[in-house]
């Protein structure tokens, strides 16, 4: 079966599996009891949005369910900056330990800006530091989940996690999809991996907008 064939059956297997989910967490109803829980143990939106790097090098608003303190709540009233792990919220921690302040990106993957698996998206700050062989992980649809995922999470640096996702563009399969699907339930099940633990050359934060982009942000 050829590539193009295959990333076309992808793509109508990304909608069904979303439309699917979001009905069944609709009516469990996770999606409505979610935003409630966020919205009355904390000031500001239950979604939050930021800017990330799509396939082909575009720029896309990912979602997720809030799981950290607003930045003008992060002061203390002597005038401390919170810091992020002190930002993230009592409900925000039981998200991020799940996995479900994720599933806001189903309806990234109905608007066509994800996938259910590619390369997790990174932020623009972070594309900027690849280099010409890094960029090819942008050939795919970024993913809620992917290869590197399932291989270490935030357990592996940035660069490790790159050619992870290098492995997956050239070997790319439905079976692998599938694989990869199977996995990340055992993965979430056991929590692995949730914390980012190792920073390196390519997401060091250098200047005041990179740290300002890094709000909410764990992949």
């Amino acid at each position: 079966m050829c590539r193009t064939l295959q990333f076309g059956i992808k793509r109508l297997f990304d909608v069904v599996v979303a439309l699917v989910l979001i009905l069944l967490l609709t009516v469990i109803p996770v999606l409505i009891v979610v935003p409630l829980l966020i919205r009355l143990t904390s000031r500001g939106p239950a979604v939050f949005t930021q800017e990330r790097v799509g396939k082909d090098g575009k720029i896309f608003l990912i979602y997720k369910f809030r799981t950290m303190l607003t930045p003008e709540d992060s002061i203390t009233p002597e005038g401390r900056e919170l810091t992020p792990k002190e930002r993230i919220t009592k409900v925000g921690a039981i998200l991020r330990k799940t996995s479900l302040d994720e599933l806001m990106q189903l309806f990234n993957i109905l608007n066509g800006t994800m996938s259910l698996v590619g390369p997790r998206p990174t932020l623009p700050y972070q594309v900027e530091r690849y280099t010409s062989q890094q960029r090819r992980r942008l050939l795919v649809r970024p993913g809620v989940t992917g290869w590197a995922q399932v291989n270490g999470r935030n357990d592996l640096s940035w660069t490790e996690k790159i050619q992870y996702d290098l492995e997956y563009v050239d070997h790319f399969s439905l079976l692998f999809d599938l694989k990869i699907l199977f996995r990340t339930v055992w993965v979430v099940f056991r929590k692995e991996g949730i914390e980012f633990k190792r920073e390196d050359a390519i997401t060091a934060k250098s200047t005041p907008a990179e740290t300002s982009n890094s709000t909410d942000h764990k992949d």
